[in-house]
C-alpha cells in the first residue's frame, strides 16, 4: 500500500464524520419544527442517531465480518446514508407537518415523547443504520494496514471529522446557506466516500475472527458505558442551558468539546495506553472524571462571569466563555470515554467479536440514554443525583473492588453536601417561590425585597413580573379592541399568564392559551390568582404544532413576545408559522405578534418583518407601551381600514371589569395612536432581508448576537426605529386624520424625550428635567395622556412642600388640555 492508501481511510472517516454530525445539526433543527422545542429535537434525534447505529452495526456488522469485500459495503453504506440524505432534503418539511397532525394539537405527555423518539427513530433509520455500519467496514477494509486489529486511531480521525462537522454547520453553513443546502453538502461528502472507497480498496486484507462466548461480559461493559457515556452528556446540557445562553451556538459548543475530548481519548489509547493500562483503573478514571466535571458545575456561574470580565466584549468573548464552560464539564470525562471505550472494543474483539458488534453494543446503551436521563431521572430525580448516578455507575464494573473505595467516598460526598444542581439568580434579600424541574426546562418563581415575583425559564430567560401587569394586559387589550366584536381568542405562549388572564376577563369572550412547559402553567398561578380568570383554558401543547393541528378558528389571535434567540422560539417568527397562523383566523380575524426591541437587533427585527410582511402583505406596527427599558413592538395583521366611531363604541362597550382606561386606552386616539407604521414604512424598512424560513433559519442565527454582545441600550434601537418608520392616518382610517397624526407626532418626541432624563426622587429635579419638554407634546396634541399624568402627579406632590410652584404647573396643564377635569381639582384641593 502507497502512503496515499494509508492516508485515504483517515480522510474517508474525517469526511464521514463531518457529514455524519453535519446531519445531526439539520436534522435537529427540522426536527425542533414538529417537537416544538430544541431541547426535545436534541433528545429525540440523538436517541435515533444512536439506535441507528446500534441496529446498523448489530444486523450488518456479522455479515460485513465474514466477507471478503468489504469495500462494496463501505461504498454501499455511503451511497445509502447520501441517498437517504437526499430524500429527506424533500421529505422532511411534509413528514414534520403530517407528524405535527399526528401527535394532535394537546397529546398527553407519554404520547408525545413515544411519537418524538419512534418517529425520529423510523424516520432517520435508513441513513442511521447505514452510518452505524461504516465504521465496521471501514475496519475490515484497513485491517491489513494496522498493527492490530484496534479501530481507535480510525474512530478519533472519525470523530475529529465529528467535531469539524458541527463547527461548520452551525457557524458557518445553516447561516448561510440554509438546511437543505447543509444537507445537500452532506450527501456530496458521502458520495464523495462512496466513489473514494470502490476505486481504492479492491480486496480484503484479513480473514474474519470466529465468534465466541467469551465476549458476552465485554459487550455488556460497551453497552453499560455507553448508556453512562450519553448519559452525562445529556445532563451536563441540561444543566448548563441554566449558565449559558442557550442558543444554536451554545449546543454546538458543548457538542463540539465533547467529541474533542472522546477524539483525543481515543487517539491517546492507540498511542500510549494499549497494553499499559488495565481496564480497572480506566473505569475507575472515569468515574472520577465524571465526578470532578459535574463538580465544576458548582461553579460555573462563577467562571462564566470571571472569563467574561477578562475577555474583550463581544460575541467571541461571549463564545470563549461558553467554550471554557464546556471543558471544564466535558473535557476529562470525555477524554476518559474515548479512551475506555477503544479499550473495551479491543478486548471484545480479542474475546471474539467483530467490531460491528462492539460498536452495536455500546451506541444500543447510548441510544437509551435521552429517554432514561432526559426524559425521566433528570425531573424526577434533579440533575445532581441523576449525575452522581452516572459517575458511580461505572463502579461495578471494577472487577478490583478496592479501587473504587475513592471514587464511591468522593461520590457519598457529593450526595451529602453539594447543593442540588439548580442556578436561580435571587435579588439582594429575595427568595425563591417556586422551583420547577422539567423535561425542558427549570422553571422558577423568585422574589425579591420589595415583593415583586418573577418568572424565570432556565434562569436565564424572564418571562414576565408582577410589576408589568399593566403592559402585559395591554398586550391583550390592543388587539381585542381593535377587533369589532372577537368571540374566541388565542394565546400563543403564556408567559406569567397575565396578559391571557386579562383577556378572559371579558364575559362574552372564550380563551385559549397554548404553553409548550407545564411547569410554566403551573407557575402562571402565581401571578394571575387575583385575576380568577373563569374563561380561560390552558392548554399544555407546541405553539408551531397547535395552529397546524387545530381545526378551529379564532377572531383574535396573539402571539407572544418569544425570546428569539432562544432553543426553538426563532421558529416561531417564520414565514411558514406566520402562514399556518393565517390559516386559523376566521373571517375578519385579527393576528397581533408581539416582538421583544430589547432582546432584538435592527437587522433581525427587519427579516421577522419581512417574513410576517410576505404573508400579510397589509401589516401595520404598534408598541404595547412607552416603555423605554423594555419596549414591545407589535405587528398587526387586520382586515381593511378602522373605523374611529366603531372604535368608540367598542371602548364604551367592553366588559372587562376594570375600564380600558385603566390600561392608558382612555379613547380612539390612545387606542389608533399606538401604531407606529403601516405597512408602506413596514416594506420600506424590511427591504432586501433575507426572509426567516423553516429551511433559512435567519433569526435563530442572528438573534444570538446581541444576546452574548447587547449593542446599546434598548431607548437607544427604539427611537432609531421609530426615525425609520412612518404611519399616514389614511392607511389606518377612512379619510385620514390630522388629529391622530398629531398624537403619533407628540408620542415619538415623548420618548425622544424620554431618553434623556436623569431620574431622581427629587420632584423638583424632575420636574425642572420634565416641565416644559411635556408642556410642548402636550401643545402638540392635547389627546396625549402620557405627558399629562406625569406632570399631574409632580403637581400634586409639589403642592405638599410648595404650593405656589405647583399651582403654575396646573394653570399650564388646565390650558394645554381644557377638557380634562383632574388638574382643574388639583388646584382646588391645594387651594383648600
Amino acid at each position: 500500500m502507497t502512503n496515499r492508501h494509508r492516508a485515504l481511510p483517515a480522510a474517508l472517516m474525517l469526511a464521514s464524520g463531518f457529514a455524519g454530525l453535519g446531519y445531526q445539526i439539520v436534522w435537529t433543527q427540522q426536527g425542533a419544527l414538529w417537537l416544538g422545542h430544541e431541547a426535545a429535537a436534541v433528545l429525540a434525534v440523538v436517541a435515533a442517531f444512536f439506535g441507528g447505529l446500534a441496529l446498523g452495526a448489530l444486523a450488518l456488522g456479522p455479515r460485513i465480518e465474514r466477507s471478503t469485500r468489504p469495500r462494496r459495503w463501505y461504498a454501499g453504506c455511503e451511497l445509502a446514508i447520501a441517498l437517504w440524505g437526499l430524500v429527506l432534503v424533500f421529505g422532511m418539511a411534509p413528514f414534520s407537518a403530517w407528524a405535527a397532525r399526528w401527535v394532535g394539537e394537546q397529546p398527553a405527555p407519554g404520547w408525545q415523547w413515544a411519537v418524538a423518539f419512534c418517529g425520529s427513530f423510523l424516520l432517520l433509520l435508513p441513513a442511521t443504520a447505514a452510518m452505524g455500519a461504516t465504521l465496521p467496514a471501514m475496519e475490515r477494509m484497513t485491517a491489513g494496514l494496522r498493527a492490530s486489529r484496534s479501530i481507535a486511531l480510525l474512530y478519533a480521525f472519525n470523530t475529529f471529522g465529528a467535531v469539524l462537522g458541527v463547527l461548520a454547520t452551525a457557524f458557518w453553513l445553516v447561516p448561510a446557506w440554509g438546511l437543505a443546502r447543509t444537507a445537500g453538502l452532506c450527501v456530496a461528502l458521502n458520495l464523495f466516500c462512496a466513489v473514494a472507497a470502490w476505486r481504492s480498496f479492491r480486496t480484503a486484507h484479513e480473514t474474519p475472527l470466529p465468534s465466541a462466548d467469551a465476549a458476552t461480559a465485554p459487550l455488556a461493559r460497551l453497552a453499560l458505558t455507553g448508556l453512562l457515556g450519553i448519559g452525562y452528556e445529556v445532563l451536563v446540557v441540561r444543566v448548563l442551558s441554566q449558565v449559558a445562553e442557550d442558543t444554536v451556538y451554545t449546543f454546538a459548543l458543548l457538542l463540539a468539546v465533547y467529541l474533542v475530548g472522546s477524539a483525543l481519548g481515543a487517539a491517546a489509547w492507540a498511542r500510549w495506553g494499549r497494553g499499559r493500562v488495565s481496564r480497572d483503573t480506566l473505569l475507575v478514571a472515569q468515574s472520577l472524571a465524571c465526578l470532578l466535571g459535574a463538580g465544576a458545575l458548582w461553579g460555573a456561574e462563577a467562571l462564566k462571569t470571571g472569563v467574561l470580565a477578562l475577555l474583550p466584549a463581544g460575541m467571541a468573548g461571549a463564545v470563549a466563555a461558553e467554550v471554557l464552560l464546556a471543558m471544564a464539564a466535558f473535557f476529562l470525562p470525555t477524554l476518559a470515554m474515548g479512551a475506555l471505550f477503544s479499550a473495551l472494543a479491543d478486548e471484545a474483539q480479542q474475546a471474539g467479536a467483530g467490531f460491528g458488534r462492539a460498536l452495536g453494543f455500546n451506541t444500543l446503551g447510548a441510544a437509551l440514554a435521552p429517554l432514561l436521563f432526559g426524559v425521566l431521572a433528570a425531573p424526577a430525580l434533579g440533575a445532581k443525583a441523576a449525575l452522581l448516578i452516572v459517575a458511580a455507575g461505572y463502579l461495578p464494573l471494577v472487577e478490583k473492588r478496592l479501587m473504587v473505595a475513592l471514587p464511591a467516598v468522593a461520590a457519598a460526598v457529593l450526595a451529602l453536601a453539594a447543593p442540588p444542581l439548580a442556578f436561580v439568580e435571587l435579588p439582594e434579600g429575595g427568595r425563591i417561590v417556586s422551583y420547577r424541574e422539567g423535561a425542558l426546562a427549570a422553571v422558577s418563581v423568585v422574589e425579591d425585597e420589595q415583593g415583586v415575583s418573577r418568572l424565570r425559564i432556565d434562569n436565564r430567560q424572564q418571562e414576565g413580573s408582577s410589576s408589568s401587569r399593566l403592559v402585559d394586559a395591554r398586550q391583550a387589550l390592543l388587539p381585542l379592541l381593535l377587533h369589532p366584536q372577537p368571540r374566541q381568542a388565542l394565546f400563543l405562549g403564556l408567559g406569567t399568564g397575565v396578559t391571557a388572564a386579562s383577556a378572559a376577563q371579558d364575559p362574552t369572550l372564550s380563551v385559549d392559551a397554548v404553553e409548550l412547559l407545564p411547569e410554566v402553567i403551573a407557575a402562571s398561578g402565581h401571578f394571575t390568582q387575583a385575576l380568577a380568570p373563569r374563561r380561560l383554558h390552558l392548554l399544555s401543547a407546541d405553539a408551531r404544532r397547535y395552529v397546524r393541528a387545530t381545526a378551529r378558528r379564532y377572531d383574535v389571535i396573539v402571539s407572544d413576545n418569544f425570546h428569539p434567540a432562544r432553543s426553538g422560539s426563532g421558529s416561531l417568527y417564520t414565514v411558514e408559522h406566520f402562514a399556518a397562523v393565517r390559516g386559523r383566523l376566521a373571517e375578519g380575524g385579527l393576528f397581533c405578534q408581539w416582538l421583544p426591541l430589547h432582546q432584538l437587533d435592527l437587522d433581525t427585527l427587519r427579516s421577522i418583518v419581512r417574513s410576517f410582511m410576505a404573508v400579510y402583505p397589509d401589516g401595520a406596527a404598534l408598541l404595547a407601551s412607552n416603555s423605554l427599558a423594555t419596549p414591545v413592538l407589535g405587528l398587526v395583521a387586520h382586515a381593511g381600514r378602522f373605523d374611529p366611531a366603531r372604535l368608540h363604541e367598542r371602548l364604551a362597550q367592553a366588559a372587562w371589569p376594570e375600564s380600558p382606561a385603566a390600561f392608558g386606552i382612555e379613547d380612539e386616539y390612545a387606542l389608533l395612536g399606538s401604531f407606529v407604521a403601516g405597512p408602506a414604512a413596514l416594506h420600506r424598512f424590511a427591504g432586501d432581508a433575507p426572509l426567516n424560513t423553516d429551511d433559512r433559519p435567519v433569526v435563530a442565527y442572528r438573534a444570538p448576537r446581541i444576546t452574548y454582545a447587547p449593542e446599546g441600550a434598548p431607548a437607544d434601537r427604539l427611537v432609531a426605529l421609530l426615525h425609520q418608520l412612518h404611519v399616514e392616518p389614511a392607511e389606518l382610517v377612512d379619510g385620514g386624520s390630522p388629529r391622530l397624526a398629531a398624537y403619533w407626532a407628540a408620542r415619538d418626541r415623548y420618548l425622544d424625550i424620554g431618553r434623556g432624563i436623569a431620574p431622581s426622587a427629587d420632584v423638583r429635579r424632575m420636574l425642572a428635567q420634565l416641565r416644559q419638554p411635556l408642556l410642548e407634546v402636550l401643545h402638540t396634541s392635547p389627546d396625549f395622556r402620557p405627558a399629562y399624568d406625569p406632570l399631574l402627579r409632580m403637581a400634586r406632590a409639589l403642592g405638599r412642600v410648595d404650593p405656589g410652584a405647583a399651582r403654575a404647573l396646573l394653570d399650564a396643564l388646565v390650558q394645554a388640555q381644557p377638557g380634562r377635569l383632574e388638574a382643574r381639582q388639583a388646584l382646588r384641593d391645594i387651594d383648600g
